[in-house]
């Protein structure tokens, strides 16, 4: 094994040719066409249109997108999941490319942004897709759905405002989140009691060796 950088990527492996290894094409499978096809479309104009700063193109692939990616062992294969405040499609575009049998709401209140998730869906031809305009809270008894995500939006107190509602009893609210998490929970302790959920999980999430695992939270609600 080689030595590794601080990071988690090896250093021998430049980040350009992360995509290109054997061991994330086989972890994509089916999926890595599309998936390619969107970090070039974020490498290229990403940071232009103020979706990514400027230190992170040349790490999409760790930081964002293996990232992004793996949500999805944690998340149904089939249903509807919903990525709110889905921005440059992360993890949403993500989900949608890697589980085709599901349909995938993007929730977003940007304008901007929603012309790129659209922009997007259209070059990848995701017809699982669907963009809508808007903040979380005004979907609130519209739809639920089995599972709902999401990647850096806010605190979990008011993560789970926003989010729980979009929720079926029996469905999961299942979170990308930093190594802190475990500090969230106790604040969010009444939100949850109020839409009746189960102790929350805090869950590492592997992609391929030498990437730095993703944690992820799931608070599951509780059946009907």
């Amino acid at each position: 094994m080689t030595n590794e950088m601080s990071d988690g990527i090896p250093s021998d492996v430049s980040r350009e040719a992360l995509a290109d290894s054997p061991e994330v094409q086989e972890y994509f499978g089916d999926s890595f066409s599309l998936v390619s096809r969107f970090a070039e479309m974020l490498h290229d104009q990403g940071e232009l249109r103020g979706l990514i700063g400027p230190r992170e193109v040349s790490r999409i692939w760790e930081r964002h997108i293996l990232n992004s990616a793996a949500v999805v062992q944690y998340l149904p294969t089939g249903g509807t999941i919903a990525d709110i405040g889905s921005g440059a499609g992360l993890p949403g575009i993500v989900i949608a490319a890697m589980l085709p049998e599901a349909q995938v709401l993007l929730i977003e209140p940007m304008e901007r942004r929603c012309t790129w998730l659209n922009e997007v869906v259209d070059e990848l031809e995701l017809t699982n897709v669907e963009v809508k305009r808007g903040r979380a809270e005004e979907y609130h008894g519209a739809f639920q759905c089995e599972a709902v995500t999401s990647r850096a939006v806010a605190a979990l107190e008011k993560l789970a405002r926003m989010s729980l509602p979009l929720v079926e009893r029996g469905g999961e609210m299942v979170v990308l989140k930093g190594k802190n998490v475990q500090q969230e929970i106790e604040p969010a302790r009444k939100v949850l009691r109020k839409y009746k959920t189960e102790e929350p999980q805090i869950l590492e999430a592997l992609s391929v060796e030498g990437v730095e695992p993703t944690t992820v939270l799931r608070v599951r609600r509780t059946p009907a």
